[in-house]
C-alpha cells in the first residue's frame, strides 16, 4: 500500500510541478491534487528534497516505460526515413498530453538539479530500447562512434523539444533530418 500511495503522490507532484512550477510545488499543493488529507504527502516525503526525488524518480519511471513502449511498437530501424519518422513520432509525444506535462516537469526538475547531484544522478539518460535502437542504426551505417553520435543525436532533439515547450508548435521534420544527416557524418 505504501508503495502506491507514493506512486499517487508522486503522480500528483508531477501534476502539480506540470501546472504550477517549481515555486508552486509545496506537500499542501500536493496533498490537494491527490484529493489526500493534509500532512500526508509530508508522511511520504518528509522533505522537500525527498518530495523532488520521489518525482524525479517516477518521471524517469514513466519516460523509460514510454521509450520501450516505442521501441516495441515500432519496427526496427532500417533507413534514415524510419529514424526521422521515429524522432517526429517521439517529439509530437513529448510535446502533446501527457509527454508535454512530463516535459515540463523534466526541465524543471534539470534546472533544480544543476544544485541538488541526487536529482542529477537520477536524471542521468537511461540505457532504454529506444537508445538502443538509434545506437544500432548508427553503428549499422559505419559510423565509427555510434554511442557518442546517439547521446548528440538525442541531445539535439532534447533541445528542440524544450524549444518548442517555449516558443509553441511542434517540431518541424526538416531539423530532425538535419540532425540524422549529421548523425551520419
Amino acid at each position: 500500500m505504501a508503495s502506491d500511495r507514493r506512486t499517487l503522490l508522486a503522480d500528483a507532484a508531477l501534476d502539480v510541478l506540470a501546472d504550477e512550477g517549481i515555486r508552486g510545488l509545496t506537500h499542501r499543493a500536493v496533498d490537494r491534487k491527490a484529493a489526500l488529507p493534509p500532512g500526508t504527502t509530508s508522511a511520504y516525503f518528509r522533505t522537500r528534497a525527498a518530495l523532488l526525488t520521489g518525482l524525479v524518480t517516477r518521471l524517469v519511471q514513466l519516460d523509460q516505460e514510454e521509450l520501450q513502449s516505442m521501441a516495441e511498437q515500432l519496427p526496427p530501424i532500417r533507413t534514415v526515413e524510419e529514424l526521422v519518422d521515429g524522432m517526429v513520432l517521439l517529439t509530437r509525444q513529448r510535446l502533446t498530453g501527457e509527454g508535454r506535462r512530463r516535459s515540463l516537469a523534466r526541465y524543471a526538475c534539470a534546472v533544480e538539479s544543476v544544485r541538488d547531484p541526487e536529482l542529477r544522478e537520477i536524471l542521468v539518460p537511461r540505457e532504454n530500447a529506444g537508445r538502443e535502437a538509434v545506437r544500432l542504426f548508427l553503428a549499422d551505417q559505419g559510423v565509427a562512434d555510434a554511442e557518442n553520435r546517439t547521446r548528440t543525436l538525442l541531445t539535439c532533439i532534447d533541445g528542440l523539444i524544450f524549444d518548442r515547450l517555449v516558443s509553441g508548435g511542434e517540431v518541424p521534420r526538416e531539423p530532425l533530418e538535419g540532425i540524422a544527416a549529421a548523425a551520419l557524418r
